[in-house]
């Protein structure tokens, strides 16, 4: 097992031991005392894309057929709001049109049945009505935002594209730009550029939907960078 693997299950068996041990069941803990594997890193391993890469994923759908409206819109979501898989899949027409203080917000249905509004990007917002434009279902409200495509045509709106259909379509268009990564890599990539540009953590974190700012932390790479090294920052 990895050492991310063996350390949480050493740490369980060690609390049943524990528990049985003030139950008088049995008479000491047999976990007490191993040595548990030292985890490597506390780093994200999920790959982030470079501005170039990232801009050249976004232009990678070429054409004005149906499919590459919305997988530029797809794209453009995912890289300009941080979203998951699961998040994007949920989205439907209705949270597109959503307006908070004068500013238009996307309405994300996030883990554990947690909502949280995210300001819409205008890159994006225009290739989204792009695709809804060419999909012909901007007026379904209730129907799923982005659908199968099958032969030229968007999908019924109960038909909401799959987890593992978008996780196929990055993987395509990266595979075919020279670096093959998958859906995740796009939240990272908006997160780790959010905090490069000297983004607050504490919003990014909220930002993305997470319960713990550690799990943030894991997309902030700044202190890897030289120039940010408290060396340059001495001044006599």
């Amino acid at each position: 097992m990895s050492s991310q693997t063996a350390r949480p299950r050493l740490a369980a068996l060690s609390s049943l031991f524990e528990y049985l041990c003030e139950k008088n069941a049995v008479t000491h803990n047999p976990v007490k005392g191993v040595k548990r594997p030292v985890v490597e890193t506390y780093e994200g391993k999920t790959p982030a894309l470079g501005d170039h890469q990232a801009r050249g994923l976004l232009d990678a759908p070429a054409g004005d057929k149906l499919k590459a409206r919305r997988d530029r819109a797809m794209l453009a979501t995912l890289l300009y709001h941080a979203l998951r898989r699961d998040e994007l899949c949920r989205l439907k027409v209705k949270d597109f049109e959503h307006e908070r203080r004068g500013v238009p917000h996307l309405k994300v249905s996030g883990k554990g049945g947690k909502t949280r509004y995210v300001p819409l990007h205008p890159a994006a917002s225009g290739l989204v009505l792009d695709y809804l434009d060419a999909a012909g279902h901007g007026d379904e409200g209730d129907g799923a935002l982005f659908r199968p495509v099958h032969r030229g045509r968007a999908e019924g709106a109960a038909a909401a594209i799959t987890a593992d259909g978008v996780y196929k379509i990055v993987r395509a268009y990266s595979a075919a730009l020279g670096f093959k990564i998958g859906a995740h890599s796009l939240r990272a990539t908006a997160a780790t550029n959010a905090l490069d540009h000297q983004a607050d953590i504490a919003k990014v974190q909220e930002w993305l939907g997470h319960a713990n700012i550690a799990t943030t932390r894991i997309y902030d790479h700044r202190k890897t960078r030289p120039e940010d090294s408290p060396t340059f920052k001495v001044a006599y």
